[in-house]
């Protein structure tokens, strides 16, 4: 139960939690494999024996999936790149208008992203990377999810952006994604 002075948690406040949980869990786990691919390249080297040419692979595709699969979490919690200038102009109803703008073309360029991601999965089925034999369409899914994320979450920034105005701060734009 909430004390009356605390804000109401708001329905989505724990999806969003879980999902922010999820999208951040897959990036440390990109993060942990490509640490260790890394370090068992730099061990290969100074061993007597071939080297495994997959790790190298592995570890590129680990860091394609850990930068796209939190670029929807970075759009929650405003920790993504953004030029704050317009922050620092006094009419607040300007400074709404720009960063709803700013979430609308982050949402169009996530959204034009997934669809793109979708494509190659589609377009690729029948491909497979070099040296772990990968199916390609697998390489894309974790940036499908983090563009789909990016681009619903966009939509919900520029919607609390419009309608509560800028949060202070830069507070997180949804409840539960702190």
């Amino acid at each position: 139960m909430t004390a009356p002075n605390d804000p109401p948690t708001r329905w989505w406040s724990r999806p969003v939690r879980v999902i922010t949980a999820i999208e951040i869990g897959l990036a440390a786990a990109a993060t942990i494999v490509m640490f260790l691919l890394v370090l068992v390249q730099a061990g290969q080297r100074y061993l007597p024996i071939d080297g495994f040419t997959w790790t190298g692979e592995l570890a590129r595709f680990c860091l394609v999936w850990l930068a796209f699969v939190v670029t929807g979490v970075l759009v929650t919690t405003d920790g993504h790149i953004a030029l704050e200038v317009v922050d620092l102009v006094k009419n607040q109803w300007v400074v709404r208008a720009v960063r709803v703008f700013a979430c609308l073309v982050v949402a169009a360029v996530g959204a034009g992203f997934a669809v793109e991601a979708f494509e190659l999965m589609q377009s690729q089925a029948r491909l497979t990377s070099p040296s772990l034999r990968l199916p390609m369409p697998w390489l894309y899914v974790l940036p499908l999810i983090g563009f789909v994320s990016t681009a619903v979450r966009g939509l919900v920034a520029a919607a609390v952006i419009a309608v509560r105005g800028v949060p202070a701060g830069h507070a997180p734009m949804m409840a539960g994604a702190e």
